[in-house]
């Protein structure tokens, strides 16, 4: 198994629709890249947004999650409150191979703000719009911008193809269309 370059990701997004749309070079002028790189591709986030709110004082369970624990906005930026989160949605959609495992990790430009976003696997044969949860670990409010970078997945090619996909497994989250909230089976 090993990381792909940035021609296997071309081809894969080009040529299999692994990520749509696609934009086959970094853009960085004036935005927090996104795009093509060497040894992956920098996403974006969408501009709808639900931000953590403890007006309720409901508890978090994530067998049992509350969706009024969430404010749902649409906006060009977002401001994550201190100590907080927001959930949102890539503007790219994935199709992962079945012999591929996508790693979803932030970028450092934010990281080096405290805004952190959670690292997550996109597993063999996920598709859909990737939701991320995006945390605010500083005592001040924290700004992020849709339709610009907001992490980088990393591709991982097997020597074969797993034995049991995600999609095989029925996975919970397969097909996303939307910003969605946990789910337990």
């Amino acid at each position: 198994m090993g990381i792909q370059s940035d021609h296997w990701i071309k081809k894969m997004a080009e040529h299999d629709g692994m990520i749509k749309p696609f934009c086959p070079q970094l853009i960085t002028k004036e935005k927090i890249s996104y795009g093509l790189s060497s040894y992956g591709y920098d996403i974006r986030i969408d501009d709808q947004f639900k931000i953590f709110t403890n007006i309720y004082s409901t508890i978090v369970d994530p067998k049992n999650f509350d969706p009024k624990s969430f404010r749902d906005i649409h906006s060009e930026i977002c401001i994550i409150p201190p100590n907080s989160f927001i959930l949102g949605k890539t503007v790219e959609y994935f199709k992962i191979p079945r012999d591929v495992i996508s790693l979803c990790i932030g970028k450092s430009t934010y990281a080096r703000c405290g805004i952190i976003v959670n690292v997550t696997p996109l597993e063999p044969e996920w598709e859909g719009y990737l939701t991320l949860e995006v945390s605010n670990t500083t005592p001040l409010p924290a700004k992020i911008y849709a339709g610009e970078g907001i992490a980088q997945l990393l591709f991982f090619k097997a020597d074969e193809e797993c034995k049991v996909s995600y999609v095989d497994r029925k996975g919970k989250y397969s097909y996303q269309d939307k910003l969605t909230l946990p789910l337990v089976d």
